[in-house]
């Protein structure tokens, strides 16, 4: 389970459809990362991050994976295939407040 802001997040090994910010270090309350905030290509509302790098050796494993936060997506299609949307809105806001280490 992952935390951010708004609430829970989800960890993905690959997102389409959105495009990615410049490079950020960020303190969370997991450690150190190297971070860049993902956007939707439609909308341009921030949906997430992808963590670059981790300085602390046991977080090595969210390197590369992207964290999408829960309040910003939303489920469809058919059973078998899971698809996710971005919730379009005019709301801003930053990644930069928290992640949360698996449960």
């Amino acid at each position: 389970m992952f935390c951010c802001k708004h609430g829970k997040a989800y960890l993905f090994d690959k997102v389409v459809n959105v495009n990615t910010g410049e490079k950020d270090d960020r303190m969370m309350t997991t450690g150190l990362h190297t971070v860049c905030d993902i956007f939707c290509v439609a909308c341009g509302s921030i949906l997430g991050w992808k963590y670059l790098s981790a300085f602390e050796k046991d977080q090595r494993y969210k390197e590369g994976k992207f964290i999408l936060e829960r309040c910003k997506i939303r489920s469809g299609g058919p059973p078998d295939r899971i698809q996710l949307w971005a919730e379009h809105d005019v709301r801003v806001s930053s990644s930069e407040d928290d992640d949360q280490g698996a449960v």
